[in-house]
């Protein structure tokens, strides 16, 4: 079985791509022998129209599957939203810099203040534990 310091370095390291599924999914593919641990994250969908020029803030969760890599079944899954983040943009700008321009000097962290993981290394110890004792409980 895969140790979890190792386990951790694989999940920072492997490239997320984007899904041929939906337009803001992204994942990342750890092939472990006939287990495949998926990473990934998702556009939290909205239902209400942003008005021109507002800010508009983008939710994403992440989430993360062990499957079978034979048959692709899923084994175990984490899809529970406990960690988010999001993004902000003003009437289309995307660029910080340019939106700092349209309303003065923001950090997105001042604007998503609940947005603490948005980097894989901010939660990838907590996938390899959960990951981990998924494949524990697969050798009983």
């Amino acid at each position: 079985m895969i140790g979890k310091e190792k386990l951790v370095e694989r999940i920072e390291e492997t490239e997320l791509e984007k899904t041929h599924a939906g337009n803001d999914l992204w994942e990342k593919h750890i092939y472990m022998g006939d287990k495949v641990l998926i990473v990934g994250y998702e556009k939290e969908e909205t239902y209400n129209k942003p008005n021109p020029g507002e800010e508009i803030i983008k939710n994403y969760y992440w989430y993360w599957e062990l499957r079978d890599s034979a048959n692709w079944n899923v084994l175990f899954d984490n899809h529970d939203k406990e960690f988010s983040f999001c993004e902000s943009n003003v009437g289309g700008y995307t660029d910080q810099d340019r939106v700092e321009d349209l309303v003065g000097d923001i950090e997105e962290e001042d604007v998503c203040t609940w947005s603490e993981q948005d980097w894989i290394e901010d939660i990838s110890e907590d996938i390899a534990e959960e990951t981990i004792d998924w494949l524990k409980s697969l050798e009983k």
